[in-house]
């Protein structure tokens, strides 16, 4: 009987691009994926440190894995994002963990013999891609900027640019595919290229990537996810106004919008910084949809402090927004700041943050009332179908499940702050 393999995603589009490179990995040794933990043979984590709910869950699910082991042939493995706090815990309940870059070594990992990868770097691996029009492209992993909430630096490591000529080569292979979205993944995207050595071109830059992946031929929308906005260029700026396949959208994290508390987050920018920014891009690229994350109730945020996060929510009238009540993460310089905003403050400043994004996003989506966008679809549901605008809006239609994976055109109806409702006006050619 064929093994089966199980794999639970937490997370990141980082981590959900690094399980279709493991799936490609276990396809190819003989197993056949499986949906049901139940039912599998090998259970694969791979894991997110940047809230300690998300480590609560892989505990309570590894106990009852556990108990199964009991009764059937079953292998837990971890890896991802971990703490060498959690990994010291969880080193008893999993049966390994494993490094991510470690995939090329997965046939000896599970203890395959005599089988071995033909490529050295798991980033040079095929993905079993979960989609068919949909892909994430890692252009580099690890992170340098040691925000001090987060733990992605200690678990992932310093940044290391994936060559231009690999990534341009992965989205060409898709799009002669027929793929119509391409997400470009990195911790910091703005800083691509900034650690090749000096024999290595110059114009090996994210401003240069985008614009060689905007000459490849072909229909098809590009993204990135996500920016820093300390070193949010002139020169990406330009690259995103200056490229046609690039959708009118932007993902700028701002934290806070309190110069004290973004000094003690270590995120090397100022709120009057920000806002210049944010002005800047809108005008270069009029009409762009830009959304952000919070998180609000950092160690020592006073409530006039949080006042300026809500004052940068009304200024930039933020499209969407993911809003986020610090929880320390054990390891990371912010775990040793005294936690004192109670969680009941921190509930009332987000929900504070979520009334004013209400406001402003339904006063945009507003605007695209009576008016015809171009849409991918990308799901089906009870004769609805969903998809995205080129600046990320979600859009719900009547059709049929043969519209998912194609553009279209859609007259907008109606319109809620974080959705729209129309009717297909036609198929795009």
């Amino acid at each position: 009987m064929q093994k089966k393999y199980y794999i639970w995603v937490l997370g990141c589009a980082m981590n959900k691009s690094d399980a279709e490179r493991l799936s490609s990995v276990m396809n190819s040794l003989g197993y056949k994926e499986t949906k049901k933990e139940d039912t599998a043979n090998i259970i694969f984590v791979l894991a997110c440190s940047v809230r300690q709910s998300a480590i609560d869950r892989i505990y309570g699910k590894a106990r009852r894995w556990n108990k199964l082991k009991k009764s059937k042939d079953l292998k837990t493995y971890l890896s991802g994002c971990v703490l060498q706090s959690d990994k010291k815990k969880m080193e008893n309940i999993f049966d390994k963990f494993f490094n991510v870059k470690d995939i090329v070594n997965l046939p000896e990992i599970i203890g395959i013999k005599n089988k071995c990868m033909e490529v050295s770097h798991y980033l040079d691996i095929m993905p079993n891609y979960s989609s068919n029009f949909s892909a994430f492209v890692p252009i580099m992993t690890g992170c340098n900027n040691f925000c001090t909430y987060c733990a992605v630096p200690y678990t992932k490591g310093r940044e290391v640019s994936r060559p231009m000529k690999d990534i341009l080569r992965e989205i060409k292979t898709l799009v002669k595919s027929g793929y119509k979205h391409i997400t470009l993944l990195g911790q910091n995207v703005n800083s691509y290229g900034l650690d090749f050595s000096k024999n290595r071109q110059k114009n090996e830059n994210f401003p240069t990537l985008l614009l060689e992946v905007n000459k490849i031929p072909g229909k098809f929308w590009i993204m990135f996810i996500t920016s820093n906005p300390h070193d949010m260029t002139d020169e990406i700026i330009n690259a995103v106004a200056g490229s046609e396949k690039l959708i009118e959208y932007i993902h700028l994290p701002v934290q806070a919008g309190n110069d004290d508390v973004l000094r003690r987050m270590n995120r090397k920018y100022t709120q009057k910084k920000y806002l210049s920014l944010i002005e800047k891009i809108k005008t270069k690229i009029p009409g762009l949809a830009i959304t952000t994350d919070t998180i609000v109730g950092f160690p020592g945020e006073t409530k006039k402090q949080f006042e300026d996060s809500k004052k940068v929510y009304r200024k930039v009238e933020y499209d969407m927004a993911y809003i986020a009540q610090y929880s320390p993460r054990p390891g990371t310089e912010s775990a040793k700041m005294k936690d004192n905003v109670l969680r009941e403050e921190k509930k009332k400043r987000e929900k504070e943050l979520t009334d004013i994004l209400r406001k402003t996003a339904l006063k945009k989506n507003k605007l695209m009332i009576d008016n015809v966008f171009e849409v991918l679809f990308d799901r089906y549901e009870k004769g609805n179908v969903y998809g995205r605008t080129r600046t990320f809006k979600l859009v719900q239609s009547k059709g049929n499940k043969s519209l998912v994976g194609k553009f279209g055109f859609v007259k907008i109806l109606s319109v809620t702050p974080w959705a729209t409702k129309g009717v297909i006006i036609k198929n795009s050619p």
